[in-house]
This record gives C-alpha cells, sequence and structure tokens, in this order.
C-alpha cells in the first residue's frame, strides 16, 4: 500500500513539471513577435551597398572607397557627377559591366580603362566617350589627326579630377597641348609671340583638337578665316590687295612665335626678297653704304615697310603700279 501511494505522488510530481515547462515554454514563445517577410528585406535593402556619388555605382564603391581610391569620388564635382541630369552616366556607362572584375576583383580588370597605361585600345576608348559627345564640334572627330594617331579622349581629358580639367581652362591648356607639341612649346616663349603664356590666348582659339574641315585642326576652314576672329582689319576688301595675304598669312607670319618682329618668319627686307625677285629697287641686298645713299633706307629699322607700311592692302585711290601699299 505504501509502495503504490509512492509512485501516485512521483507520477503526480512529474506531471506537475512538465506542465509547468510547457506553460513557460509557451509564454516565452507568445512573447517572441513573428518577423514578416518585408521586415527580412528592408533588413536586407539596409546592409546592402548605398550609392555614393552616382546613381547605380554601389557596386564600384563598395570595394573603391574613399581609403581605396578617394580620387574616383571627386567625379561629383563635375558635371559627370550631376545627379539631376537624367543624362548623367554612371560607372558601367563609361567602364562596362565588368563582371569579372565584381566577381573576382584581383584577378581580372575592367572592361574599359582609361588613362596612361590602359590596354584598352584608343579607339574603344574614345567610342566610349563619343557615345555621349558625338556631333557638333566633335563631328569631324574620325577624320582627324588626333584619332589617326591613336589619341584618345583621355590622352587629354581627366573625368575624375576635382572639377578641374587642364585642357578645359584657358590657363593650363597650353600645358597639356605642349606636352607633345614640343616644338610649339619652344616658340611660344619667343620674343614675338601670342599672350598664351599669360593665359590671354591659348591653343583652342584657333585649333578645334577634335577636327575639322581646316588644315592642321583649325578652328575655321581656312588659314585666313581663323586669323580674321581677331584681325578683322586685315580683312578687307582693298582696293589694292597684298596676294600673299589674300592667299595665306602664314606665308609671312608664324603664329606660334618667332624672334622676328610681328610674328614674321624672317625680318625685312629678306622676307619680302622671297617673292619680289631683283626687278627695279625690289630685289636689291641691303649693303652698308654711306649716309643719304638709297640702300640704306632698306638696311635700317624696317626696310620696306619704311615705305610700304600698309602691307596687307591699301585703299589709296591714286595708287598704282610702283606705289601700291604706301603710306599715303
Amino acid at each position: 500500500m505504501k509502495l503504490i501511494r509512492g509512485n501516485t505522488l512521483a507520477a503526480v510530481i512529474l506531471g506537475s513539471l512538465s506542465l509547468l515547462s510547457f506553460v513557460v515554454g509557451f509564454s516565452a514563445n507568445a512573447e517572441q513577435p513573428t518577423i514578416s517577410g518585408q521586415q527580412i528585406k528592408a533588413e536586407q535593402i539596409s546592409q546592402a551597398p548605398q550609392d555614393q556619388v552616382l546613381k547605380g555605382d554601389a557596386v564600384c564603391t563598395d570595394c573603391h572607397d574613399k581609403k581605396d581610391d578617394p580620387k574616383i569620388f571627386t567625379i561629383g564635382k563635375t558635371k559627370h557627377g550631376t545627379r539631376a541630369d537624367g543624362r548623367t552616366p554612371t560607372c558601367t556607362t563609361c567602364h562596362g559591366e565588368s563582371d569579372a572584375h565584381v566577381k573576382k576583383p584581383r584577378r581580372a580588370g575592367v572592361d574599359r580603362k582609361f588613362g596612361k597605361g590602359a590596354q584598352t585600345p584608343a579607339k574603344v576608348r574614345s567610342e566610349t566617350c563619343l557615345g555621349c559627345h558625338a556631333g557638333a564640334e566633335r563631328m569631324f572627330w574620325s577624320s582627324g589627326k588626333h584619332e589617326s594617331q591613336d589619341v584618345s579622349c583621355d590622352s587629354c581629358h581627366q573625368v575624375h579630377n576635382n572639377g578641374h580639367d587642364k585642357v578645359r581652362e584657358k590657363k593650363t591648356q597650353a600645358d597639356v597641348c605642349t606636352s607633345c607639341h614640343k616644338k610649339q612649346r619652344i616658340q611660344m616663349h619667343k620674343p614675338s609671340r601670342h599672350p598664351i603664356v599669360e593665359g590671354k590666348v591659348t591653343c583652342s582659339d584657333c585649333h578645334n583638337p577634335h577636327g575639322s574641315a581646316g588644315a592642321t585642326n583649325l578652328a575655321r576652314d581656312t588659314v585666313n578665316d581663323t586669323c580674321y576672329k581677331c584681325h578683322a582689319e586685315k580683312r578687307g576688301p582693298f582696293i589694292w590687295n597684298h596676294q600673299p595675304v589674300t592667299e595665306n598669312c602664314s606665308l609671312c607670319h608664324d603664329p606660334h612665335g618667332t624672334t622676328n618682329a610681328n610674328l614674321l618668319k624672317l625680318r625685312s627686307p629678306f622676307l619680302c626678297q622671297q617673292c619680289h625677285e631683283p626687278n627695279s629697287h625690289r630685289g636689291d641686298a641691303p649693303i652698308m653704304a654711306e649716309v643719304g645713299q638709297y640702300s640704306t633706307r632698306i638696311l635700317f629699322a624696317r626696310g620696306c615697310v619704311n615705305c610700304h607700311t600698309t602691307i596687307h592692302g591699301s585703299n589709296n585711290p591714286a595708287d598704282d603700279t610702283h606705289g601700291r601699299t604706301l603710306r599715303h
């Protein structure tokens, strides 16, 4: 009888403990809120990489952060970083999707790389830029000298530039151009020159580096039309025209700089005697003579232009064959 009572007591105690554990467990589960699918999705989005500068750049800036490559983020200070403009590109617009680089960044590079030492062909790099910048001043790019010499857009322009593209700024543009055009760098520092060093005139005032219908990438179709942009008073028409002037200014002038006055290739009278053959006084070689004799007028000072001051053309109605371009 005592054994039966002991077994019954043990069974009651075990049953009570089981019931208590069930109630405690149920209460604990009741206190924990259930997590919905929307909450999980929102949490995943908050943990995903966020765009830093350009729309959709998170796939790149997740690795290329400000500590790794701060220069990349300077694009935000340029027109390429204007997010309010729907035409603004993103990283993959220029560099390609670069799936292999995203998966294995240390083994594979981006699809299109720019800058010095880039293995991407110059034509491919330029075509990437022309995808947005085609036409207008760049309509002659495909027939221009730069394109034919494998010079690409990024050879001169910098996109990640902190808002300052040297080739687009007047004071620094010549430094970019003369990094290749060494001869012109020397000429622009000669005594007679355009004020390029001072930043008042720059290369693109006369040349279109993206190509043109004129020779040597001139801004206009001919040398004279380009010069007349500033030197309109030399355009004419005149009653008496000087043929070399109407043909090509560069027959007498070197626009990049010389050691002679007024950008002349040679000083007078030697420059004039290249065309004016030994006929009358026009071909006389200047020789030392006694003061007052005819030859001294050619030798000293400006030579021919002592008398022929309107050398670019004259409107003197009394002018004739022997007095053309005289000062009166």
